[in-house]
């Protein structure tokens, strides 16, 4: 599927998981679209004051939703290392998700964005329950013993690639003037 192209809704998938995969799916293409006749060397540029690439917040999303399916299937085991036991390399190896490395091409981190999101749509169609619920690993970052339902999750990963939809659409137009929308 190309940059510019909308996935087609899962057929299957009726009512509240539609809704949830549908808004999804168009904030999906919203941050696809903006590296649409990219070079690779243009999606490795930083076009602003911020360190992000177009081909590092793709694989950042892609790293993002990924962990938070883990979670959905696994719980905090899901989800990686702990942020408090992460050396210096653990740190370094997170921190290239937000570039696009030289051997990495943005085809390449399309596809890979593709299977995740393909991963994502069939757990969210198959799921039994999305009242089922995971404890939060422990982070400073979340309230304690919290736990989270598979809703509230989908919720965080439509969230988060909207997020990064919007945060891409300014480093396109800082590029080279293209705009997602408008």
């Amino acid at each position: 599927m190309s940059a510019t192209q909308a996935p087609a809704p899962t057929a299957t998938v009726t009512g509240e998981r539609a809704d949830l995969l549908a808004m999804l799916a168009k904030h999906r293409h919203f941050l696809r679209f903006t590296t649409r006749d990219l070079t690779d060397e243009q999606a490795r540029r930083r076009s602003t004051a911020s360190e992000l690439c177009l081909g590092g917040l793709i694989k950042h999303v892609t790293a993002v939703e990924r962990n938070w399916v883990d979670f959905i299937l696994d719980g905090p085991a899901g989800m990686g290392g702990d942020p408090a036991t992460m050396t210096e390399d653990d740190w370094a190896e997170w921190g290239n998700q937000f570039v696009l490395l030289p051997h990495e091409t943005l085809a390449g981190v399309l596809a890979d964005y593709e299977a995740a999101a393909r991963r994502t749509d069939e757990l969210v169609a198959g799921l039994p329950d999305l009242d089922a619920t995971q404890p939060l690993p422990e982070a400073p970052w979340f309230e304690p013993n919290a736990r989270w339902t598979a809703r509230r999750v989908l919720m965080h990963i439509i969230a988060e690639t909207a997020q990064h939809a919007g945060h891409a659409d300014i480093i396109r137009e800082s590029l080279d003037g293209a705009k997602s929308m408008g």
